[in-house]
């Protein structure tokens, strides 16, 4: 019997001509959060920063701290065969708990007039990387290798909107990792909604 091929998922598209573009409202993707405790550290270092730099306050909430594994793309309406093909692919995830390490802060790279300032590191986070290269293997293997293309920066947005600023170095801190999530974020809403999990060994 032949086996049956999966259908792969793309985002949404522009509409027919003549009529406008549908806006995305709703997002997917694999992230790492740090606990309530690295949280509230990290987020004392984007606000002393922002403070230092005279740049007016918007943060992003601590609640929301992350840093992306995949994006796995923007929709108007999120496709429930993209939600379970995602969950199957983090549910073989098999890795061990680990250490995020940052040492650097300031605007991701691009040449905007604004910027998301960021937390970023040098060099290091091997561990990490090795998650999300193993991740991008089930991605794949559930028919979702269209969002394990190109580099991995790890990466954790601080403030949105910012004036572009080069990255300098700060004190290291890092961050335990005990869990990856899949998370449905409801763009324009700053709400994230946890689908599904799987915790580090």
């Amino acid at each position: 019997m032949q086996a049956t091929q999966k259908k792969t998922i793309m985002p949404s598209q522009a509409s027919l001509p003549g009529f406008e573009p549908a806006v995305p409202t709703d997002r997917l993707f694999l992230a790492a959060f740090p606990n309530a405790h690295d949280a509230a550290q990290l987020a004392a270092i984007a606000n002393d920063y922002l403070a230092s730099h005279h740049l007016e306050a918007g943060a992003v909430e601590t609640s929301r701290l992350h840093v992306t594994l995949f994006h796995l793309g923007d929709y108007t309406d999120l496709p429930p065969a993209l939600v379970d093909s995602a969950g199957e692919a983090l549910s073989h995830l098999t890795a061990e708990s680990l250490t995020i390490r940052f040492d650097q802060i300031g605007s991701f790279g691009n040449r905007q007039s604004k910027s998301p300032l960021v937390l970023a590191a040098s060099d290091g986070n091997e561990r990490l990387h090795a998650l999300h290269k193993q991740l991008a293997t089930h991605l794949r293997t559930s028919s979702l290798g269209q969002w394990t293309h190109g580099s991995y920066v790890p990466h954790m947005t601080v403030a949105y909107g910012k004036a572009t600023m080069p990255l300098e170095k700060i004190e290291p801190i890092t961050w335990a990792v005990n869990e990856v999530l899949l998370i449905h974020s409801l763009l324009g809403k700053t709400r994230h909604i946890r689908l599904a999990s799987k915790a580090l060994l």
